[in-house]
Formats: C-alpha cells, structure tokens, sequence
C-alpha cells in the first residue's frame, strides 16, 4: 500500500510497537510464565499481543500522540499517555474477561503490570529519550524535513521566520514559490523565490523536497484548492496555513509547527485500497447494524403511523458520488403535506452564500411548527437518519464522508465546493462531530475536504467512536 506519511510517524509508531509488546512479554515473564505452570509461547499468545499492541497504536492515534507538536511536549504528552493507556485497559479487560482468550491471561496482577509497564516504559521512551534525541537530530539535520513555502507574502514570511526562531520540529526551508514575485527575489534575508508553483511542480525531480506549505495572503477558496490539487498530482506532501481553512484548527487538533497550524491535505493512504477497506467495512457493519436495530425500527415505524398520517420513510432525492442521484432515506419526522417548498429554497441558498459565523439555532432550516412530537426527539438524538444504513448497505452512502446535499443545493455550489461529491456521501463525517450546527456553509465544505484529504480506515473509527457521544448528548441537534 503506497503512503504517504512522514517518516519520523513512520518510525515512532514502530517503536511504540515494540515498546508495547515489550511490556506484553515482560508482564508475561513477571506473573503468568513464573505463577503458573504455562512455559513458553505459542503463535496465538504473540498474535494476541500483535493485536493489542495494534490496538494500542489506534488510541494513540485517536489521541493526535503522532503530532509532532504533541510528541516534543512532556506534561501534555504524559497526560495523553495516561488517557490512552486507560482506554486501552478498559478494551484489554474486555477481550480477556469477557470473551475469555485461552492465553492462560485471566489474571488481575497480569492485566495491572503490564498496563503499568506500558506507562513507564512509553514515558521514558518518547519523554526521556525520543524528546531529546530527535531535537538533536533535527539540528544536526539527520531528521530535518526539506519544505518550500508557497506564497512570498505577510503569512508566509511570518511562517518562514516562526520557523527559524521555534524550530524544534526540525524544517529545513529551501525557498519560497510564488506565482506573482520573479524568481531570484530576496523575501529574508537568508530565502528568495525560487520559482512559480508551476516552476516548482516541473522541477520535482530534481528537487529534494519533503513537503510544502501553502500559505498565501488573498486567495479565493476556487485557487486555493486548483493549487492543493495541483501540487498534490505531482506527488508533493502539502500542508495549508490559510485563514479559509481556520474552522479547521479551531475545532479538530492539527499539528504545529511553532504556535502557527499546518493543515494536511494530502491524501494519506492510496485510495484504491482505502476505498475498497471502506466499502467492505460499511455493508459489514450496516448489515449488523439494520439486524440489531430490526426491534427499534418497528417500535419507531409503528409510533410515526399511530401518531401522525403518512408513511413511515421520507424519502427524498439527493446527490451522491460524482454527482449521481439517489433516494435518501429517514424516518418522518414532520407532518406529510404536499406543500410548496420554495421558501425553503430561498432561505437554504441564502445561508449557502452567506459566509459568517451562524446563530447555532438558524442553520437547520425547518418549519418547526410541522416536527412532530416523535420526531422532535429523533431529530434531536440523529435517529431519524438510521434507515440510511439501507442506503449504505445499497453502496450508495458510506458510514462516514460529507453530508449528500440536495439537487438544487448542488446546482448553486461553486466549482471548488463541488469536490465534496468526489467520494461517497456518508451517514457521519467531521462536520457532525466537530462542527454541528455552529460553521457557517463554507466552513462545512472546508471541513467534508479536509475528511477527503485526509481518508483512512482509522480516522473513519475514529469519528465513528466520536460519533456516539454526539447522539447520546443530542448536541446540536434539531
């Protein structure tokens, strides 16, 4: 599987691996191998560690300990390390207690050990050896990451000079790239423009280059996104520093570098195999997901037909992958009229052009006064939008990506906000989790495009998991 990552998460996430399975074995050695009568190992014993080990990576995942700005902290980082060890203890627990895995690994003193051992040998891995060695190696340029910087501007040069001062994160700037400064301009004292993006892209065999940061002053979003895609075709790692993409960092923890959010949009994973993972795993989990919620679905259905006439399901025409149209599916929760919808539409493109922080209450637009009692408390818990797990089960949704928007939405949708069609809409995404009912419409686009960018089976759990909370609590919901 081709990725792209940078190669110090790479090697970190590979030493937690070992580390991890260290404790396993040592915890092992300390109570189960000298307590019992059980000697030696079995292949089923190492592939159980190999599967919590995993699971430990995923936590730490979930809980940004590959940002580089998170892994160069201490008490930050510890904290992380606790938090993820105890999510990690809870899922350990299970696997053992509850479906009772035949390693001989039923014991109290066991699970405690190794979770403490985890604790100390992680904490005086990344905080008392990795901290300072990749600090030192960052100077002396062996873990140092090439970058130019793509906009000669305000921001960019503030950028480039954050850099020079705060430079823990180990960058190495070559120069900037810049469509409308000549080439050979001196931007600092010690960078010039070293071409135009398109200069820049041409030259990329020649040019030994790790990433780039898009960080250019008065852009529109239609630009912005052409010079992502641009630079993303010819195999550049890029990164955005723009105030278009601010939702961005005010409402998901991104990495840093100094105090200054670098964004990533570049695709993680090769989406071939990503996409056929995805689509494997979603017809999996709706098909188990529509047989365990067979009981409410008939509660549900039968108190919408007791409670209000018509039928059961909307049913409503929406876009889907590459513009295709499809039939979306929810449980009613308003009154069925035959009514003209007009207003609606008017009030919708409005919002859609309007480029402000919203009234939480004002972004879900709807005849309050139609909600029926019932779909009063599915709206608000998200549980009118479980029939869709038909839809995803159909291919024609996924678990997670953006929102599928209707026909007339996607009709007045500029060129740039149409490349949130470009994969599967989904049931959940990171506007619901992050950014539910208080970003105005461009926002939500940006959020569906860093979602696309940055696609992986373990960020599609992630917001998954995330997901759950979000339901229980109704939060933003309507």
């Amino acid at each position: 599987m081709h990725l792209k990552i940078p190669k110090y998460k790479l090697i970190l996430a590979c030493l937690d691996f070992l580390v991890i399975n260290f404790s396993f074995l040592l915890a092992y050695h300390l109570t189960i191998n000298r307590l019992t009568h059980i000697k030696g190992l079995n292949y089923l014993f190492i592939l159980f560690s190999f599967l919590i080990s995993g699971i430990f990576l995923f936590i730490y995942q979930i809980q940004n300990l590959y940002k580089v700005n998170i892994f160069l902290t201490r008490a930050l980082q510890l904290v992380l390390l606790l938090k993820s060890s105890f999510y990690a203890l809870v899922i350990l627990i299970f696997l053992l207690f509850v479906l009772n895995f035949p390693f001989g690994l039923i014991s109290r003193l066991f699970v405690t050990i190794f979770i403490l051992l985890v604790i100390l040998t992680e904490a005086i891995f990344r905080i008392g050896i990795l901290k300072p060695l990749y600090e030192k190696f960052s100077k002396n340029k062996i873990l140092n990451r090439k970058v130019i910087i793509v906009g000669a501007g305000k921001s960019g040069q503030k950028l480039a000079a954050k850099l020079l001062v705060e430079n823990q994160v180990g960058i190495d700037i070559i120069g900037f790239a810049d469509d409308n400064v000549p080439i050979g301009t001196k931007i600092t004292d010690k960078f010039s423009v070293i071409g135009s993006v398109d200069e820049i892209i041409h030259m990329n065999g020649n040019l030994e280059v790790d990433e780039v940061i898009i960080s250019i002053d008065n852009i529109s979003y239609e630009n912005l996104i052409k010079t992502i895609d641009k630079l993303n075709l010819k195999g550049f790692f890029v990164r955005v520093n723009s105030e278009l993409f601010k939702t961005i960092p005010e409402n998901i923890l991104v990495e840093k570098y100094g105090d200054i959010p670098v964004i990533n949009t570049t695709p993680q994973v090769l989406s071939t195999y990503t996409l056929f993972f995805k689509s494997v795993f979603d017809k999996i989990v709706a098909l188990i997901g529509l047989i365990f919620l067979m009981p409410f679905f008939i509660i549900v259905a039968l108190i919408i037909k007791l409670t209000s006439k018509g039928p059961v399901f909307y049913k409503q025409e929406r876009i889907g992958k590459d513009g295709k149209k499809f039939m979306f599916l929810k449980f009613r929760s308003m009154t069925f009229e035959q009514d003209d919808d007009s207003e609606r539409i008017k009030m919708m493109l409005k919002f859609m052009k309007e480029n402000k922080t919203p009234d939480p209450n004002s972004t879900k637009i709807i005849n309050e006064s139609r909600v029926t009692k019932i779909g009063r408390f599915l709206r608000k818990y998200s549980l009118d939008e479980l029939p869709q797990l038909i839809n995803v089960l159909k291919g024609e949704m996924s678990l997670v990506g953006p929102r599928p928007c209707l026909p007339y939405e996607y009709e007045n949708y500029e060129d740039w906000q149409k490349e949130r069609v470009k994969v599967l809409p989904g049931c959940t995404g990171v506007w619901q989790v992050y950014g539910r009912s208080k970003v105005n419409f461009k926002d939500s686009v940006v959020m569906d495009l860093y979602y696309i960018n940055n696609m992986s089976p373990w960020l599609d759990l992630q917001l998954l998991i995330k997901t759950i909370p979000v339901l229980l609590t109704g939060k933003g919901g309507k």
